[in-house]
């Protein structure tokens, strides 16, 4: 089964869910976490020293999936190092994605013979991971000189596409 659309999991409505041992598997409240998509979180050069700092900002309080995460990061590095080399540049992925998600997948099919509950007890199975995100939060950094300052902003723009919900860049 395909990836719901990402409306479904962005409010901040519920209680969060994120527990997971790694020692005690006894306190190990949920079974079967999948695992993080997101590679990596420091792209480019570590030790860059740029004067300027542009971020992506959400507008509002929202859960970006890891996925999402992913994209954005790809899409940004993969424009940055395309149009400037990769020592002029610092990129940093800023949210972990602790909340898990869970889906309550019912037979929309005949024959289904397995599910008789319905929705009389909907949990459902965790099924991928969010980052909770506040409003005016960082999401994505890029740290770069003043002469690359549109080059930043039009990776920040593409990152924000992949994103659940509408972005801004600031600029510091």
């Amino acid at each position: 089964m395909g990836l719901r659309p990402a409306r479904v999991d962005r409010g901040v409505k519920k209680r969060s869910f994120t527990r997971t041992a790694l020692r005690v598997h006894k306190k190990n409240f949920i079974k079967g976490v999948p695992g993080v998509k997101i590679r990596m979180y420091n792209m480019g050069n570590k030790q860059f020293t740029g004067d300027t700092m542009v971020t992506l900002v959400p507008k509002q309080d929202v859960q970006v999936r890891h996925n999402a995460l992913e994209a954005g990061r790809v899409a940004a590095n993969a424009y940055l190092k395309k149009t400037i080399p990769a020592e002029d540049y610092f990129l940093k992925v800023h949210v972990f994605p602790h909340q898990i998600l869970r889906e309550h997948a019912q037979a929309a099919v005949a024959q289904a013979d397995r599910f008789y509950q319905g929705m009389a007890h909907p949990f459902g199975r965790p099924k991928g991971r969010a980052a909770r995100m506040k409003e005016g939060g960082t999401i994505i950094s890029i740290r770069i000189n003043k002469e690359n300052i549109n080059t930043a902003k039009e990776a920040m723009r593409r990152a924000s596409m992949k994103m659940p919900l509408s972005c801004r860049v600031v600029i510091e």
